[in-house]
């Protein structure tokens, strides 16, 4: 008999647009194969021009994402400016290689707009920092990439971006069971952010 992989699952995905950023996620947590939860936000607001999409196990990612919006709140009272999308990354980044002989079990993507225009930051476990125009992580991130790679297109506007995420993040619920039970995404612009959910109806409801 197999034994179960105890993994919590997530499809985290999230694109840069010309004119801002798109991010999405599903909303099921599970345990190996168990449904926990299937009202899980996996997806924030950090401040009101940058978002994070996380995968993992949800105390560590619900921890840094609270540590990351006190932090870039009390930056801007300080500074009396807005906190740069590169300057959360690199925050997130050394907070988590600041962990290593103890990691925190999450992967994020951090994206936002700011004065250097639309940016995109990918970071795994030990706050390995990497700037995409698109990434995905989770269980369903296999089935996401070849996607995001296929129909990705820079200079594309949000309103395709977002249709795009949506798309992904569809795709991944129909085939990864650890994903599913409706999608968030979180797009923001030079205008503001604009929060969706998307109600997916699952099998047997």
């Amino acid at each position: 008999m197999s034994q179960q992989i105890m993994v919590p699952g997530a499809t985290a995905v999230a694109i840069k647009c010309k004119d801002g950023v798109v991010l999405g996620n599903d909303r099921r947590a599970t345990w190996g194969y168990t449904v926990i939860n299937k009202a899980t936000q996996k997806l924030f607001k950090i401040t009101d021009h940058i978002g994070l999409a996380a995968y993992g196990l949800i105390g560590d990612f619900q921890f840094v994402s609270r540590v990351l919006k006190a932090q870039a709140a009390l930056y801007e009272l300080d500074a009396h400016d807005k906190i740069t999308t590169k300057s959360v990354a690199k925050m997130v980044s050394n907070m988590l290689y600041s962990r290593k002989m103890a990691p925190f079990y999450t992967n994020l993507i951090i994206a936002g707009v700011d004065k250097d225009g639309p940016q995109l930051y990918t970071l795994d476990a030990l706050g390995s920092l990497m700037p995409e125009d698109f990434g995905a992580t989770g269980t369903g991130m296999l089935l996401s990439i070849g996607i995001l790679e296929a129909e990705y297109k820079p200079g594309m506007m949000v309103e395709e971006g977002a249709k795009l995420v949506e798309k992904v993040i569809r795709n991944s619920i129909k085939r990864d069971v650890m994903s599913g039970n409706g999608i968030d995404l979180l797009i923001i612009t030079q205008e503001g952010t604009e929060e969706k959910r998307i109600e997916i109806k699952e099998l047997g409801e």
